[in-house]
């Protein structure tokens, strides 16, 4: 069998079909929500906002509403109470997501377990993804959400550039940093909620800030971070994907051990800031002398 028939032989299945769309779809924004926290050092806000809409996915769950519309509110609502605690009391803001996330996720887990005895609800679907088991309409609504995210970035992405890199002067330029903060937040829910699918609560950290991070080991600006993180992201998705396949691993953690292989190669091998090709390495040497 030939490396053609290898690619085409998944994609006469409609559930493939179906995740490698929503899989697309979800590498690129997460590259992009995440690339901004990054940049602004928060990448655990992305973590604690996966886990604190366990609550919402079951409680629509239980009312037989949309678990995502679920999802998305409890993790605007959560966000919302941080900062409350943070504003009202000498808290720090890391404290305050210590405390609220930790208590929506052990929340989301007990409702979870009471719906379980009289419903069939598998809480590993919800943890670790269950991108195989996608539908027509969860497509639709994750082409929604995405196009929703990018349309934001593209419009805000020179008020976010400067919010992301220099706050106080964002503030002292009367940019409505107060909006652009709590905007950010609801493009991380919507991109967590989009992701769960794909990678689930537990892992949604990974695809969120890898693909970015490995980006910005490659290339030095904001907007070729964004773009190439995207790239990886998809390449990572899809590769992901056809490992599940072949080999009958999760697809979830099959896409997350391939992004995580991606940042590995550009830590030890990036022109600029590879462990292994730094001027005083013996590779790096060997680089230099052949250039």
């Amino acid at each position: 069998m030939d490396w053609l028939s290898l690619l085409i032989e998944p994609l006469q299945y409609g559930f493939m079909q179906r995740s490698l769309m929503i899989a697309i779809m979800v590498g690129i924004i997460c590259a992009l929500v995440g690339t901004y926290l990054m940049v602004r050092r928060m990448a655990l806000l992305g973590d604690a906002i996966a886990h604190s809409v366990l609550p919402g996915l079951a409680i629509a769950f239980w009312l037989d509403f949309n678990i995502f519309i679920g999802a998305f509110i409890a993790g605007v609502s959560s966000t919302i109470v941080v900062t409350w605690i943070r504003t009202k009391s000498p808290v720090k803001e890391d404290a305050a997501m210590g405390i609220v996330f930790s208590a929506f996720f052990a929340a989301g887990v007990t409702l979870i377990s009471l719906i379980q005895k009289d419903n069939k609800i598998d809480l590993n679907h919800f943890l670790f993804g269950n991108i195989l088991g996608v539908t027509a309409s969860e497509v639709r609504e994750t082409a929604i959400v995405g196009l929703i995210v990018i349309a934001a970035v593209i419009l805000l992405y020179k008020e976010l550039l400067f919010y992301s890199f220099d706050p106080l002067g964002a503030q002292a330029a009367g940019l409505p940093v107060q909006w652009l903060d709590f905007g950010l937040m609801v493009a991380i829910a919507l991109t967590v909620v989009a992701s769960l699918k794909v990678v689930g609560v537990i892992l949604v950290l990974s695809l969120l800030i890898t693909p970015g991070a490995t980006a910005y080991l490659l290339v030095p600006r904001l907007h070729q971070v964004m773009l190439l993180g995207a790239v990886i992201g998809v390449i990572s998705s899809i590769s992901g994907m056809y490992l599940s396949y072949f080999y009958n691993i999760p697809s979830g953690p099959a896409i997350v051990m391939v992004v995580s292989s991606f940042f590995l190669l550009a830590l030890l091998f990036s022109p600029r800031h590879g462990v292994l090709t730094q001027p005083g390495t013996l590779l790096g040497k060997m680089l230099r002398r052949s250039s």
